[in-house]
């Protein structure tokens, strides 16, 4: 099972919008020291669709190299068009690469049909294992509790999903009657500590790129049915979770590395970055919390 804590890093960038190999490369060493379990790339956090095709490319080499088989890498790969996707995968190189992580079809709304079929094509032409990413907020389509088991339970390589819908019903009526298999993820860094006290397996985190460690602590308490340790640990970094999201995602995530001096605070539009004043909380955050 895929399970444990999950980063989807950022793609830092260079001050001509380049992508900064350097940084990325520090980046994915911080968050490997903090002893998550498996990183994601090229997803959301990742500006992934601001980058073109020979920069994606770049981004997974330079990952692959630098995690160098340490954890599982997952590469984001998903869209709203069924062949283009199946086309990406078939000119995909899965060497060094673990699974994907793939979005349900935003934009063009399909019924559960679609969606089903949809992942379908995707399961029955990827030769690694596909985790769905449910994120009605960001797509406007919503993998149904039922759909979502339909999959887990006919493709034996989709074995996972990111659930970001933020419906708790949603997601208790996966976890309780999923395949024994089957991992449910948070895709909510606030709603993980509630979700893994309901039988959840872990998360794919935005907040683990600055607080690896921590993250990735209490979603191990958590594993272990110590939810009293954990449940300080959520706590404590609810208000970073709320900052790094109030501006935009990456915006918060990208302002608090350079703040920690991983990374310069650099966005390809139409992201831009946090307004000053919201910097100076995500700073003020982080210097208080080091302090503890």
């Amino acid at each position: 099972m895929i399970k444990g804590t999950g980063v989807a890093i950022v793609t830092p960038f260079g001050k001509n919008n380049e992508v900064d190999v350097a940084s990325l490369k520090k980046l994915i060493n911080f968050i490997i020291e903090g002893r998550v379990d498996f990183i994601v790339s090229l997803g959301t956090t990742s500006e992934a669709v601001c980058l073109n095709a020979s920069e994606q490319q770049l981004v997974m080499d330079v990952v692959v190299e630098t995690v160098d088989k340490r954890m599982p890498v997952i590469m984001g790969l998903g869209g709203n068009n069924t062949q283009s996707v199946v086309d990406k995968i078939k000119a995909t190189d899965f060497s060094s690469i673990d699974g994907i992580l793939s979005v349900a079809p935003y934009y063009n709304k399909p019924n559960q049909r679609g969606i089903y079929a949809h992942f379908a094509e995707i399961s029955n032409n990827c030769p690694v294992p596909v985790i769905l990413y449910n994120v009605p907020g960001r797509t406007s389509s919503n993998i149904s509790t039922t759909t979502c088991l339909r999959l887990a339970n006919d493709f034996d390589n989709i074995v996972a999903v990111k659930e970001a819908s933020g419906d708790m019903s949603q997601v208790m009526g996966i976890l309780k009657n999923r395949p024994r298999d089957f991992s449910v993820l948070s895709g909510d860094d606030a709603l993980t500590f509630p979700m893994m006290a309901l039988g959840g397996d872990g998360v794919i985190s935005v907040l683990a790129n600055a607080f690896p460690r921590q993250f990735s602590d209490m979603i191990r308490l958590c594993l272990d049915d110590n939810f009293t340790d954990s449940r300080a640990i959520h706590y404590s970094l609810l208000e970073f979770v709320d900052l790094l999201f109030a501006d935009g995602n990456p915006a918060g995530i990208k302002a608090a590395l350079e703040i920690m001096g991983i990374m310069g605070n650099n966005l390809r539009l139409p992201m831009t970055c946090v307004e000053n004043e919201h910097y100076r909380k995500i700073e003020s955050f982080i210097s208080n919390y080091k302090q503890l």
